[in-house]
């Protein structure tokens, strides 16, 4: 039994990293910003969470304590100085984790698009030895250096392309290929990859815990196959049944370009779009496999790519997505929760509520209530939500097709379209904060309380306007709300009316 520290423990990887160490017999402790995001997650009742903010050195002393093996999953997507920030984290732990007799770190990084490096010597030129370096890769890099650095043993495992579930990357190609049978795209297509499936990178992770070596260098892991991105789309296809896609790759569209086009068609926003389509302007093919003498491949070999397709698609079909980007990505958007002084600390606030009886169980208005939503909708004026998620994607926003992680359940912390759950009682209440762009803070309560003839749905939106333009937004789209507000609980009422007891909504 190894005693673990998970880093980005609400993160896409480990979220899931953190069960399958638990699953192995090893002890977790996740490391979080909001131990409230980790509140409904089934794994969480059996790790210690601790609180902490890799930023701020101050708290990563007790989290490291006793600690042997501690996985860096932590990354900026982004932002402004981003790679100042991954620089600052990166530095505050390597202190932390040496002076705390941690054993081993393990991080997860991206690949080296510059010369392969010397596999004995453990470290090489990395992505910030050419000009053409993408900064998302280039600051990778220096973390792994970093960390290598730190005096810990390090183990580096670079990836390129990771296929599963809710990963970034595979909704991009999914959406992609499956919303455009022809297209014109930019020139990286024809560039070389490796993917690897999420279940081998797991795995390789879950494996280095217990690896007894002190070794301390970077390795290439990646997939049994190297295709391009145009073979990814075009396999993509075939394993789905779809037609063969068209696919014209032209010399006008720059990275930037490319990543407003991934933009708009997939749901991944601008934001994330950018640093991967960054890292796809550059072949991402391992230079070695000499992680095979620390960790077997397993006796079926690795996971090839239409496997892993099949994989995550039945993931999806069966609603067992353990974890997604859209919930792990930080979006920009306030993090306060709703205000509870009844002043709203001395600003205004708008507030529009609506109140309905509702001819049915609670536990029937429930259901509807939780899997609002996704694939199921907002019950009212399907054009103007649909009109407002494409005005917020043009101005930089996540839009409206994040979708849900699963269509029946949901979690404190998770993405729901442009939406964030920040609290939810079970049986009761549903608060969403707004992650669209909006001048000003914006929530939406769904609450559910008995009533005398089965239930009462009761539902307020709050504004908290900032400055002249949260005003005139308000009186802008205000006019709209019976429409919509109203509609909506009309609908929601009546569909729990209309369902029977146990079936899902929608």
């Amino acid at each position: 039994m190894v005693r673990c520290l998970v880093t980005g423990a609400t993160g896409y990887v480990g979220g899931r990293l953190a069960p399958r160490l638990l699953d192995a017999g090893h002890t977790v402790r996740g490391l979080t910003r909001d131990p409230g995001r980790l509140r409904d997650v089934p794994w969480a009742t059996r790790a210690e969470i601790v609180t902490a903010d890799l930023a701020e050195p101050d708290g990563l002393a007790a989290a490291l304590a006793d600690i042997e093996v501690a996985y860096y999953l932590v990354h900026s997507m982004g932002g402004p100085d981003f790679e100042a920030a991954d620089r600052r984290a990166a530095r505050n732990f390597a202190v932390a984790a040496r002076a705390a007799g941690v054993r081993r770190i393990v991080y997860l990084g991206g690949p080296d698009p510059g010369p392969g490096p010397d596999p004995g010597a453990g470290r090489g030129t990395g992505p910030g030895s050419g000009p053409a370096a993408s900064a998302h890769l280039r600051s990778r890099a220096e973390v792994a250096d970093i960390l290598m650095a730190s005096g810990v043993p390090t183990v580096v495992l670079r990836a390129a392309v990771i296929l599963g579930s809710g990963s970034a990357s595979f909704e991009m190609l999914r959406y992609l290929t499956e919303r455009l049978p022809a297209m014109v795209t930019p020139r990286w297509v024809r560039n070389r990859i490796q993917p690897i499936a999420i279940r081998d990178v797991l795995r390789y992770l879950v494996e280095w815990a217990t690896v007894p070596d002190e070794v301390n260098r970077a390795f290439d892991i990646g997939g049994p196959e190297v295709l391009t991105y145009a073979d990814m789309m075009r396999r993509y296809a075939a394993v789905t049944g779809l037609r063969r896609r068209v696919i014209v790759p032209v010399r006008v569209l720059s990275p930037g370009l490319s990543a407003l086009w991934v933009g708009l068609v997939t749901p991944v926003p601008g934001r994330i779009a950018r640093p991967l389509v960054a890292s796809l302007v550059h072949e991402a093919v391992c230079a070695e496999h000499d992680i095979a003498r620390y960790v077997p491949d397993p006796p079926g070999g690795l996971i090839g790519f239409d496997d892993a397709v099949r994989l995550g698609l039945a993931k999806i079909r069966d609603a067992d997505v353990e974890t997604r980007w859209a919930t792990a990505a930080w979006t920009g958007a306030p993090a306060e929760p709703l205000p509870t002084d009844p002043n709203w600390s001395g600003g205004t606030a708008y507030v529009d509520e609506r109140t309905r009886p509702v001819r049915a169980p609670g536990a029937d208005l429930w259901r509807v209530v939780e899997g609002i939503g996704g694939e199921t909708g907002w019950y009212s004026f399907p054009l103007a939500w649909s009109v407002r998620g494409w005005l917020d994607r043009l101005s930089g926003g996540v839009g409206l097709r994040r979708g849900r992680r699963d269509p029946h359940r949901l979690h404190v912390g998770e993405a729901l379209d442009f939406w964030r759950v920040e609290e939810i009682v079970p049986g009761h209440l549903l608060r969403l904060r707004a992650e669209m762009r909006v001048p000003g803070r914006a929530w939406l309560e769904m609450h559910v309380e008995p009533g005398p003839d089965g239930s009462v749905y009761r539902q307020r939106a709050v504004f908290l306007p900032r400055g002249l333009a949260g005003h005139l937004y308000w009186k802008a789209v205000s006019p709209f709300h019976a429409a919509v507000f109203g509609g909506m609980a009309r609908n929601i009422a009546h569909a729990a009316e209309r369902r029977g007891p146990g079936q899902p909504p929608g």
